[in-house]
């Protein structure tokens, strides 16, 4: 049978583009179709404007700090109106940068809805059919927010970068990574901050230590953080919202933030036509190379919900055309991803936490908390965290976790060590670059236990 295209993606954001533009560099023929804005969730409303945000909310804590080494800092006030001009001008710069990549390369572009009709056939919102060998579903995720009572005034993490002003007051409610690192932006932008977690402690599946270190920082900085806490309901009033909670309290809100889970974007799409299974999420089954019950439908990205992370999706996109355009079956590695945390501080962490490792072997743990240079003339008394697990009996490496200034940067590189196999005398062996945080590392050299 002759297809209209050799591959069709459905979705435009890092995975989807990165599968269309190398299969079409190869020789295929390529059509992709995308609802909203290339780019998907990290370039258009995730980790790129989240990055930008984070750089602006830290310039308050930069100028505080100036003056301790000398500077003299005037009058300080944050105009967030310029700042959203710059950062969707760097956006549209960004989504621009995708399409080129697209077009250049002779794909075609849909700039619609586009569902799964049967096995070999996409439908766009115009009606129009179109067929494929192979379909690449890429549809990303969106937030999920539980169903109460005054939902329908509840604004999510793809809310945040279409705000007109700046709130003044705000709830942030979830306990994982993106709930933490909003509320970091929104307090060092001069909002105040509460944010309530139902579970006992913030940041669940990170490292313990991590994670009590991270919070105990966020409240030094000011943010009103209660675990344990619920939301019942959410009335609108004169000014504002009115928040009660399961403990009884009232709160009085400019905005109420959700971020409590993402859900994969699946609804509406017709998989059920092609005999595509999802999971209990909503997630779509894929096998080690991302093809679903259906052979000639392949799934990548935050849709599989494997793990949902920008780099992954583009892993898992080139091993896509691997498989299915070279000849050469391939499988995206999951094991040992180095990821960063853009909370307040910063988290860098790779491998296993403490809890995971010890419930699988013996293990040496060591550790560092220290206040870095910098903080030291500012008279901050933030401190760093620098951890390693470590396998008693072989002494590799497990697992590194950093909170602090530019851990992000740091877990990269240990990353590196880690995923090669590294040894704790490997660490040892290598000479510390002095003076920095990082040397930290290499230097521990007795297991706090």
């Amino acid at each position: 049978m002759k297809y209209d295209y050799d591959l069709f993606v459905i979705g435009g954001g890092s995975g989807g583009v990165r599968a269309a533009r190398v299969a079409a560099q190869g020789g295929a023929k390529v059509a992709l179709a995308e609802e909203y804005r290339m780019g998907g969730t990290c370039v258009i409303r995730g980790c790129v404007p989240k990055k930008l945000m984070v750089y602006a909310s830290g310039y308050a804590e930069m100028m505080q700090d100036a003056e301790g080494f000398g500077w003299t800092i005037g009058k300080r006030s944050f105009d967030w109106g310029r700042f959203i001009a710059k950062q969707d001008a760097e956006l549209d710069r960004l989504e621009g940068l995708y399409r080129k990549g697209l077009s250049g390369n002779d794909v075609s572009i849909f700039d619609s809805r586009a569902t799964v009709k049967d096995s070999h056939t996409v439908e766009l919102a115009s009606g129009e059919l179109l067929t494929a060998k192979t379909i690449l579903v890429a549809t990303g995720g969106h937030p999920f927010v539980p169903d109460f009572k005054g939902a329908e005034y509840v604004k999510t993490s793809a809310d945040m970068f279409l705000l007109k002003s700046r709130p003044e007051r705000v709830l942030i409610v979830g306990g994982g990574y993106i709930a933490c690192e909003f509320a970091g932006i929104f307090n060092g932008l001069g909002s105040e901050v509460t944010q309530f977690y139902r579970g006992a402690q913030i940041l669940r599946g990170f490292d313990d230590e991590v994670r009590g270190h991270v919070a105990e920082e966020m409240i030094n900085k000011g943010i009103n953080l209660h675990v344990g806490t619920v939301v019942t309901a959410i009335e609108k009033t004169g000014d504002g919202l009115r928040v009660a909670c399961s403990n009884g309290s009232i709160t009085d809100v400019d905005m109420v933030m959700y971020a409590t889970g993402r859900v994969p974007n699946t609804a509406g799409l017709g998989l059920e036509n092609a005999g595509v299974e999802l999971g209990r999420n909503g997630e779509i089954m894929v096998d080690q190379y991302s093809k679903t019950t259906c052979d000639s439908i392949y799934a990548v990205g935050d849709v599989t919900d494997r793990m949902a992370l920008t780099p992954v999706a583009i892993r898992e996109a080139m091993a896509f055309v691997e498989t299915v355009f070279n000849n050469n079956p391939s499988s995206p590695d999951h094991e040992l991803i180095a990821t960063a945390v853009f909370t307040q501080p910063e988290i860098g962490t790779v491998g296993l936490s403490e809890e995971d490792a010890r419930d699988k072997t013996e293990i040496e743990v060591y550790a560092a908390a220290f206040r870095p240079m910098a903080n030291v003339l500012a008279g901050r008394d933030e401190r760093m965290l620098m951890k390693l697990i470590v396998e008693k009996h072989s002494q590799k490496v497990l697992g590194c976790h950093i909170v602090g200034p530019a851990a992000g940067e740091m877990i990269q590189l240990a990353g590196v060590a880690i995923k090669m196999g590294a040894t704790k005398q490997d660490f040892d062996r290598t000479v510390a670059v002095h003076p920095t945080a990082a040397e930290e590392l290499v230097t521990m050299k007795e297991p706090v236990r």
